[in-house]
């Protein structure tokens, strides 16, 4: 199946084979390690995928769960009345849906999907750039479409990509794409990348966003047995990126303290009088926040 079509999902090899996608994902791994085929976006490609770049059709079904969860959490990070540039794949058309719903946007793309989505939004405006149409995924690409964007200044970017790693930050394997998405970083003050646990640890050909200025990473929660992408979720957390994961479980509270029960004659504490157990309670005990950078560390 990979070598017919070029990638394959692992949903897809599940289905086919009749197995559980835990099982395929581990026969998945000891092909790679013998060299016959790489992992990449929830699902295997053939080696060598430096070069190699599925089509929108087929990346349109990968990790499709996963993304729009990602999607989910990273439109919190958007504010009315903002402006920002949202780059070209299919995790950012799944945050252009959500971002719909924000009033008094400006949405500055390069990417007819993201474009189609907010088409109808109402109080948001959307600027496209100029260039050409690169058929695969949709997007404006060249030196119309990089010219478009000097001179331009806006809050955030988000960026998809082909594979992240901590060493050489976000990637992709298409030239023209990459300079596009260079282009749009530098308008933007902050980089805010959208990658599924799948592009964990993937190298490709063209970097596109070095480590340093990744302000967040929204991911999702790399299975437990995946290495790799832990290992790389880790190391950039440790270069202090911001990281958001979704569908991560919050911690569980404590529990509370099981109520006294005062002794015939004892007089019961009032709550919240100094040396009550209520007092004790609340004193310097902090209201949970719902956090964007949950696993950030340094």
């Amino acid at each position: 199946m990979v070598r017919a079509n070029g990638a394959v999902s692992l949903r897809e090899l599940a289905r086919v084979v009749q197995t559980s996608e835990v099982t395929v994902r581990r026969d998945v791994r000891a092909l790679e390690a013998e060299g016959l085929l790489d992992r990449r976006h929830g699902g295997a490609v053939l080696p060598g995928g430096y070069t190699r770049e599925s089509g929108f059709p087929h990346k349109a079904h990968l990790a499709t769960a996963e993304k729009t969860a990602i999607a989910d959490l990273a439109a919190g990070l958007v504010h009315e009345g903002e402006a920002i540039v949202v780059g070209a794949g299919t995790t950012t058309q799944e945050l252009a849906r959500r971002l719909a719903r924000v009033p008094g946007l400006t949405v500055v793309t390069n990417s007819l999907l993201v474009a189609q989505a907010l088409a109808h939004a109402n109080r948001v405006e959307v600027v496209m750039t100029g260039g050409t149409l690169r058929g695969s995924n949709y997007a404006l690409v060249g030196s119309g479409a990089e010219q478009s964007l000097q001179g331009l200044r806006v809050s955030r970017a988000f960026l998809s990509g082909s594979g992240l790693t901590a060493e050489r930050g976000l990637s992709t394997s298409n030239m023209l794409s990459a300079s596009v998405d260079r282009a749009l970083v530098q308008a933007a003050s902050e980089v805010v990348v959208l990658a599924d646990h799948g592009k964990l640890g993937a190298d490709t050909m063209f970097q596109t966003v070095p480590t340093d200025l990744i302000t967040h990473l929204v991911t999702d929660e790399p299975p437990a047995d995946d290495d790799r992408a832990n290992a790389e979720l880790q190391a950039l957390a440790d270069q202090g990126v911001q990281i958001a994961v979704a569908g991560a479980v919050p911690a569980a509270p404590p529990p509370a303290p099981r109520p006294e029960v005062p002794l015939p004659g004892q007089r019961r504490n009032t709550p919240g009088a100094p040396g009550s157990p209520a007092a004790s309670q609340f004193r310097g005990a902090a209201t949970p926040v719902a956090d964007l950078t949950p696993r950030r560390r340094g």
